[in-house]
């Protein structure tokens, strides 16, 4: 078997610009690339019948954050995700000094508590972003 390692984390968002500009501004990320994949291949790759995908990968050091915006859009409710529920998922990055992160966030940044120690000694902090995705931020 091939060695295997981190590529990128893939975020589904509905407006690209808003969730890029999140990403960059408020979690520092640097934009790489931002482009558009489409055809037979790609749509029969993703299972969405005519699918577009507009991407921007964003560096995250180890790996890319891939922000993407499909056409078309799947037409469900969107509840804000809970942590414990099935299938739920996160972005986890880690940034060195988390209560300095924590003050300089923007007043409507929403996070689910203020950072925290667990019982295992890390220190975490989980925020929104634009699309009720949820992130965690780590103390490194």
């Amino acid at each position: 078997m091939s060695d295997v390692s981190a590529h990128h984390f893939g975020v589904t968002v509905t407006d690209l610009d808003r969730a890029v500009e999140f990403y960059r501004e408020v979690l520092g990320l640097d934009v790489l690339d931002r482009f558009t994949v489409s055809g037979e291949a790609f749509s029969e790759a993703v299972g969405v019948e005519s699918a577009t995908g507009n991407f921007a990968h964003l560096d995250a050091e180890s790996a890319r954050v891939e922000l993407v915006e499909y056409e078309p859009e799947e037409d469900t409710d969107r509840d804000a995700e809970r942590v414990n529920r099935p299938g739920a998922k996160h972005l986890g990055l880690s940034v060195e000094n988390l209560d300095r992160f924590y003050e300089q966030l923007p007043t409507d940044v929403e996070t689910l508590s203020e950072p925290r120690t667990t019982e295992s000694g890390t220190r975490i902090l989980f925020l929104r972003d634009p699309e009720d995705n949820l992130v965690e931020l780590v103390e490194s």
